[in-house]
C-alpha cells in the first residue's frame, strides 16, 4: 500500500448503494423518490417506507441543504483518521428532506452551526469511488 493510497473505510459498492455512488462518480447527487406518494428516501431501498410502493426512480437532488447536526471526535474512531482529529462527522438535511451522513469540508468543527446552508461537492477518493461532501453555501 503506497503512502498516498486512501486508507479510510469505503462504502461497499453493492446493490442500490452501487447505483447511488455511481451517480456521485458522475458528479450527480440523486436520491430515490417514490412514484406512488412522491416521498424522497435515503438510504436506498426497494420499498417506500411511507406507502409501501415498489415503484420508484432516482431523481436529481438540488445538492443544497442545511447542517442538521454533528459530533466532534477528539480521538479517532479508526486509525486512518488519526491525523485529522478533531473532526466532525455531520448530518446534512437536503432541501428534498433526506438526511445524509457526511463531512463539511471548509469549516473547522468549532465553527459549525446548526442550520448553516450547505451545498454538495464531490471528492474522488479512489478511481472507483467519489464521495459527496458539503461546504458552506456561497463559499
Amino acid at each position: 500500500m503506497s503512502d498516498n493510497e486512501y486508507k479510510k473505510p469505503l462504502p461497499a459498492l453493492e446493490g442500490l448503494t452501487r447505483e447511488f455512488y455511481g451517480f456521485c462518480k458522475d458528479g450527480e447527487l440523486r436520491f430515490q423518490r417514490c412514484n406512488g406518494c412522491r416521498a424522497w428516501r435515503h438510504v436506498p431501498r426497494e420499498m417506500c417506507p411511507e406507502c409501501g410502493s415498489m415503484d420508484w426512480g432516482w431523481e436529481p437532488s438540488s445538492g443544497r441543504g442545511k447542517l442538521f447536526t454533528w459530533t466532534v471526535a477528539a480521538r479517532p474512531l479508526h486509525a486512518a483518521f488519526a491525523d485529522e482529529t478533531p473532526y466532525a462527522p455531520a448530518v446534512v438535511e437536503l432541501d428534498e428532506g433526506v438526511r445524509l451522513v457526511t463531512e463539511i469540508v471548509d469549516c473547522r468543527p468549532d465553527n459549525l452551526e446548526i442550520d448553516t446552508p450547505v451545498e454538495v461537492v464531490f471528492e474522488e477518493v479512489t478511481p472507483g469511488i467519489t464521495l459527496p461532501k458539503f461546504r458552506r453555501s456561497g463559499h
